[in-house]
C-alpha cells in the first residue's frame, strides 16, 4: 500500500469531523427526504470515529451500529498467560488502528481500503474458563460464576461461552468484516474460533430522525434502557474503582444470548394480541396506558372491563425495573438472520447483549422473573449463552487486560 493510499484513507476518516454531529442528526435526514448527493451522506457516516483509549472500552455506551459480529475464541492447547498477553497486545494494537480508520498493518487485506472508520468499535472480554487456562483463577471475579439454568433455555454448548470474546460493530458492512477478519488472523496459533455470529441494525439516516431500534418482531426495543444522564447509570453499568478486583475498574459484564424468534407463530397474532403480549403499542412504543414511548407505564391502571390495561404477564410489566427491585441492564443487541429451514421457517432473532456492573443484580433476577411468566416466552427460544468480564478501557500505551495479565 502506498503512502498516497494511506493518506487518502486518513482523509476520508476525518472529512467533516468538525460538524459530524450536526450532519448525522440533520444532514442525513435531509438526504433521506430530498435524495441529495449520496457521496455526502455516505462520507458523513464513514467519517465518524470512536476512540480506542478511555475509562471504558468502546462498544458499550456508543450508539447501535448497522453491522455487528460477535466471536468467541478458545486459547489453543498449551497456550497460557504469556500467549494470552501477547495476543491481547496484538489485538489492542490492531483495534486502535482500525478504529482510527487506518490500515491494520503490513498484512492488511484492503477490504476497507476506501472507507473511513464508520463508527467501528472492537470490544474484548474474558470468559470464566480464561482464568483457568492462564493460571489466574484466584483473580476471577465471583460475577463470572455460571448463569443459572432457565426453563426456556435450549442452549447449544458449541455456540456458548469461550475463553475470549470479541464484539465488533460498524456502520459499514465491509469495515465490520475487515475488523472480524483481521482479529481472526491476529489470533494466529494462540487461539482458535469457538463460535461466531453476525448481526445488523437499522442504518444511520434510514429514518427521518434518530429513533429507538425495532427488532425483527417489529417492536421498538430498548425504550427502558438506563440513560447515561441518570445519576445511577455508572453504578448500574460499570465496575467501581474501589471494587475487589482493581483490574476490572471501569469495566462491565456482558451477558450474550442468541435468542431465536418464532416469527411464524408471532406473525399469526393480531396486532392487538401482539401489543398485549408486549404491553406497548407497536406503532410508536408507547405503553398501552397512554402517552409516548418515553411515558412511564401505569402498571396499576384498569380498563373499563376491570382488567389491567397492561396484562400481568406482559413483557413490559415483568421486565420493568420497579418490578425487579430496581434491577437494570444496558441492552445493546443486534438482530440476526441465518437463513431459512427447508419448511421456510426463518432462523432469525436477536443477538442479545446486555451490560451491567454485576450480572447477579442485573440480568439474572430479571431473567428469572421473565422465565416464570413472560407472555413473550412462547415466541422466543434461547439457543446460546455466554458471560464475559470486559475490563475497563486501556490507557495510552496499554493493551486491554494488561492490568490483569501483568500484575
Amino acid at each position: 500500500m502506498s503512502d498516497n493510499d494511506i493518506s487518502r484513507r486518513r482523509l476520508l476518516g476525518t472529512v467533516g469531523a468538525a460538524g459530524a454531529t450536526g450532519l448525522v442528526l440533520g444532514g442525513a435526514a435531509g438526504y433521506a427526504a430530498t435524495g441529495g448527493d449520496p457521496a455526502t451522506a455516505l462520507t458523513t457516516v464513514g467519517s465518524a470515529s470512536v476512540p480506542f483509549h478511555g475509562a471504558h472500552q468502546a462498544g458499550i455506551t456508543d450508539p447501535l451500529q448497522a453491522r455487528g459480529h460477535l466471536v468467541a475464541f478458545d486459547l489453543a492447547p498449551g497456550a497460557g498467560r504469556k500467549e494470552a498477553a501477547a495476543l491481547m497486545r496484538r489485538w489492542s494494537s490492531t483495534a486502535a488502528r482500525l478504529m482510527a480508520g487506518e490500515p491494520a498493518g503490513s498484512g492488511d487485506t484492503g477490504v476497507a481500503l476506501d472507507a473511513g472508520p464508520s463508527s467501528l468499535t472492537i470490544t474484548f472480554g474474558f470468559g470464566r474458563s480464561f482464568f483457568d487456562r492462564t493460571g489466574l483463577a484466584a483473580r476471577r471475579p465471583v460475577e463470572l460464576d455460571p448463569l443459572p439454568p432457565f426453563s426456556a433455555d435450549q442452549l447449544d454448548a458449541r455456540r456458548s461461552n469461550g475463553d475470549l470474546w470479541v464484539q465488533i460493530g460498524a456502520d459499514d458492512a465491509l469495515v465490520a468484516f475487515h475488523a472480524l477478519r483481521t482479529v481472526q488472523k491476529d489470533a494466529g496459533t494462540a487461539a482458535r474460533v469457538r463460535w461466531q455470529m453476525n448481526g445488523f441494525n437499522r442504518s444511520p439516516g434510514a429514518t427521518a430522525r434518530p429513533m429507538t431500534a425495532r427488532n425483527l418482531m417489529g417492536q421498538i426495543d430498548g425504550t427502558g434502557n438506563p440513560k447515561p444522564s441518570e445519576p445511577d447509570f455508572d453504578s448500574r453499568v460499570f465496575v467501581p474503582s474501589d471494587g475487589q478486583h482493581a483490574w476490572m475498574a471501569g469495566g462491565s459484564y456482558a451477558v450474550v444470548r442468541r435468542i431465536r424468534m418464532l416469527l411464524d407463530d408471532w406473525e399469526k397474532l393480531s396486532l392487538k394480541d401482539q401489543e398485549l403480549v408486549i404491553g406497548r403499542r407497536k406503532s410508536d412504543g408507547a405503553p398501552l396506558t397512554g402517552g409516548s414511548e418515553t411515558t412511564e407505564p401505569d402498571l396499576d391502571k384498569f380498563g373499563p372491563d376491570g382488567t389491567l390495561v397492561i396484562p400481568d404477564n406482559a413483557h413490559a410489566r415483568i421486565s420493568a425495573p420497579e418490578q425487579n427491585a430496581g434491577a437494570a441492564m444496558l441492552r445493546r443487541p443486534f438482530s440476526y438472520h441465518d437463513g431459512m429451514a427447508a419448511d421456510g421457517t426463518p432462523d432469525a432473532g436477536l443477538l442479545f447483549v446486555c451490560w451491567q456492573a454485576d450480572p447477579l443484580k442485573g440480568f439474572v433476577p430479571v431473567q428469572r422473573k421473565l422465565d416464570r411468566g413472560d407472555a413473550l416466552s412462547t415466541f422466543i427460544r434461547h439457543e446460546a449463552s455466554g458471560l464475559f468480564a470486559v475490563p475497563g478501557g486501556p490507557r495510552p500505551g496499554e493493551y486491554v487486560g494488561q492490568r490483569l495479565l501483568e500484575q
